[in-house]
């Protein structure tokens, strides 16, 4: 008797279920998210196509979004592989009933409609609401560093970029002249012719610059010279607000008042600042947007990205910065917070909110508990047991000894669980 074998042969005709509904079992995630996007308001989407019938058929953005959704909530982010699974995943072919866009359209799909799929947030927000996930009692913020899609490598100095657009511009006249002599190269043939301390503040102007770069957000030149000029630009902008922000802190110091109403003593007259003739520090000619950020193994091209959870595991507001450190990040993510709890009309107040160390920001912290926000952060890394030298009492000796409780300990071992 010959040996007993599951049959392989893959000439053998197949008659694949007639029905999508079959290719899944019902708790799949891809059924989650179909039946996430049927309850969000996609008009933004289809505000964005002709209403006539006119024009090559496009695909249904209600499939497109569902098809992002599900492939970013897989870590999936490259275009070309959501193509290919388009092709070869079950899951991807029943979102896409059958149909494989190319890695092309999904591209253009995510840059053509960038802000609304980004008010998709508030919608999913309202759904997690709806099925009480959205609770927000206690939460947690904290923050990650991301890779960009540049090298550290094209970092360059005002000094660098400057010589490179002079020699790119060398370049380009040694090759005209060598196309087209004396003449400009455009013209008709001949025979057609006829005839707070200074550093807070300059601080406060680079933020006031990024979020009004936010605002105007554009996208990215695709053509090296582009980006070089962009760069430049940039870096000139960045020097013009620092000249804006030591002009208003010098304004600020001869009232001779502080913000709250206590007069400068005349132990505190700043030291003179003289702006440098050219911009210094650096950036990105392949992203102007990424910096250069400081992580545990080092440092890395990209942003860091702020993000808050509550008990649920929820993200509740999430935020992307190119500042390193998570220093003064906690009170943008409060008011992140109650932006997006407003927008998908959540009428809940924040209780509690746990950070780690990076966030210890005292007059943030004093601001956010004027307004009923229990903060608890460590004023310490968790390897120091003793106190700072200088440091012990008042806010620091008292968040110690609230973290040092039962309660105190579980809700911070809690939130960052």
């Amino acid at each position: 008797m010959p040996q007993n074998f599951i049959g392989c042969d893959r000439g053998q005709v197949l008659l694949m279920p007639p029905s999508l509904q079959e290719w899944l079992p019902q708790g799949h995630l891809a059924w989650f998210v179909l039946a996430a996007v049927e309850e969000m308001n996609l008009t933004g989407f289809y505000a964005a196509y002709r209403g006539d019938g006119v024009g090559r058929p496009a695909h249904d953005p209600a499939v497109m979004v569902a098809l992002l959704l599900y492939a970013y909530s897989r870590g999936q982010r490259s275009s070309r592989r959501i193509e290919q699974a388009c092709v070869e995943d079950i899951a991807h072919r029943v979102i896409c009933v059958n149909e494989a866009p190319d890695h092309t359209t999904i591209a253009r799909f995510r840059q053509r409609h960038e802000d609304a799929i980004a008010s998709l947030f508030t919608d999913v927000l309202r759904l997690c609401a709806d099925a009480g996930l959205a609770g927000i009692g206690l939460v947690a913020v904290d923050g990650t560093k991301v890779h960009a899609d540049a090298s550290h490598h094209a970092n360059r100095d005002y000094e660098q970029i400057a010589k490179e657009i002079l020699a790119e511009a060398d370049a380009i006249d040694a090759q005209e002249d060598e196309r087209f002599g004396d003449r400009r190269g455009d013209e008709l043939p001949l025979e057609l012719q006829t005839g707070r301390g200074r550093q807070e503040w300059l601080r406060a102007g680079r933020k006031r610059l990024e979020a009004q770069r936010d605002a105007d957000a554009k996208s990215i030149p695709a053509s090296r010279p582009e980006r070089l000029k962009e760069s430049k630009r940039r870096l000139q902008e960045e020097l013009w607000a620092e000249m804006r922000a030591n002009e208003e802190y010098l304004a600020y110091r001869a009232r001779g008042v502080m913000s709250n109403g206590r007069r400068l003593g005349p132990s505190t007259v700043p030291k003179p600042w003289v702006a440098p003739d050219t911009p210094t520090g650096k950036i990105n000619v392949t992203d102007p947007d990424s910096r250069n950020v400081k992580t545990p193994r080092g440092y890395l091209q990209g942003y860091n990205a702020q993000a808050v959870c509550n008990e649920q595991q929820i993200v509740i507001a999430a935020e992307i910065t190119g500042d390193s450190p998570d220093f003064g990040h906690l009170q943008p993510m409060i008011i992140a917070i109650q932006r997006e709890l407003h927008a998908a009309g959540i009428t809940d107040s924040l209780e509690v909110v746990v950070a780690d160390t990076g966030y210890w920001h005292q007059v943030q912290m004093d601001e956010l508990a004027l307004n009923d926000i229990t903060v608890l952060i460590p004023p310490d890394a968790g390897k120091r047991k003793d106190t700072r030298p200088g440091w012990d009492g008042g806010r620091y000796a008292f968040m110690r000894r609230v973290l040092a409780t039962d309660i105190g300990a579980a809700l911070y071992a809690n939130a960052r669980s």
